[in-house]
């Protein structure tokens, strides 16, 4: 493995949260709470693995390589949907941490009133953020790979 492997990784991570911000929502609509618990701990975790290995890969990008990110370049006629999601998803990432944090801190204090009512926000941004990780990975690296 290398830095250059890290995209995919980031991507896997971005999914795997997904799957556990999934099965945590499913689990407490059954009132597994235990189950819901262990699954958003770990979509906590994956979101914290994730992020580091991201700043690793720009961080090699920046102050190693001296370039920045991978630019979206062609085609042309796709740049404006790129920019669209990755712009939302860029903003609403740096939106959900804090919320992740009170959401979890509440939960932890076992304020269940008060993280229910935040909850019902983070819970689909965090989503929102984890699938067009995805997304964007797919766009960028697979689907339309820049030259």
């Amino acid at each position: 493995m290398s830095i250059y492997d890290l995209p995919a990784v980031n991507a896997s991570l971005n999914g795997l949260s997904a799957i556990f911000l999934t099965m945590g929502f499913i689990f407490i609509k059954r009132k597994n709470k235990i189950a819901h618990r262990n699954c958003m701990i770990s979509a906590f975790v994956t979101s914290i693995l994730f992020l580091t290995c991201y700043l690793i890969y720009h961080g090699y990008r920046i102050w190693v390589l001296h370039i920045g990110p991978t630019r979206f370049l062609e085609p042309k006629w796709f740049q404006p949907i790129y920019f669209l999601i990755l712009g939302t998803h860029t903003i609403l990432a740096i939106i959900i941490v804090p919320l992740i944090l009170i959401t979890l801190w509440r939960a932890k204090k076992e304020r269940f009133e008060l993280h229910k009512k935040i909850a019902r926000w983070t819970w689909p941004l965090w989503m929102y953020v984890s699938v067009t990780g995805v997304i964007v990975y797919l766009l960028l690296y697979q689907i339309f790979p820049q030259k």
